[in-house]
């Protein structure tokens, strides 16, 4: 018997990741000591000890940069994973407070930096319509795949109300300064939505 070896995409793709990871770690460093608009690719690119063209491999922009994670299409697989007899807005509620657990779990530092960028760019903040439009639409697309008999619409206004919930939460948490810890903000936030407090209609 032959002895087993990591396959060459899995070592590649870890790579990739860590050059990604590298990237925007060191954009965001540059972003809140000079400021967003101050920062140019090239100055990113030379911090995170990469070429012009590699930063354009992974980021197809500045903005990018700032917008870009791996948190929508975690939540999406997990909105479809939850149990089909719960409402809309329970699945997305549990979803979104799963998969925030383990992305603030990992990077709070990272999450704060962001939001508080988005918050306060205009630039960023003008962008942030459209991302969200398209984290509804793959949202209510999660839902129906969990529950395929289900109203388009309701569906589409459940993802608008869950993410309007989770957006108001991250603002109040990056005006306390991350003081409190944001899954517990969210939790709350969803409370206020949810007037019995368990998120039971």
């Amino acid at each position: 018997m032959t002895a087993s070896r990591t396959p060459v995409p899995g070592l590649r793709e870890r790579k990739k990741a860590q050059t990604r990871r590298t990237i925007q770690e060191r954009a965001l460093r540059l972003f809140l000591t000079q400021g967003f608009e101050n920062t140019t690719v090239e100055q990113i690119a030379a911090e995170a000890g990469v070429s012009h063209m590699t930063f354009f491999r992974y980021f197809p922009t500045k903005e990018s940069v700032v917008e870009s994670d791996d948190y929508d299409p975690l939540i999406a697989r997990i909105i479809q994973e939850r149990p089909a007899h719960e409402s809309d807005l329970v699945a997305l509620r549990e979803a979104l407070l799963q998969g925030l657990r383990e992305v603030y779990g990992v990077g709070q530092e990272a999450l704060l930096a962001r939001t508080r960028l988005i918050l306060t760019t205009p630039a960023l903040r003008a962008r942030t319509w459209d991302n969200q439009y398209a984290t509804q639409l793959l949202f209510a697309q999660a839902l129906e795949a969990r529950a395929p008999e289900g109203d388009e619409l309701a569906r589409r206004v459940a993802a608008a109300a869950a993410l309007a919930t989770v957006t108001t939460a991250l603002a109040a948490w990056v005006e306390g300064d991350g003081a409190r810890a944001l899954p517990d903000v969210v939790d709350e936030a969803f409370r206020a939505l949810c007037r019995d407090g368990d998120g039971h209609e």
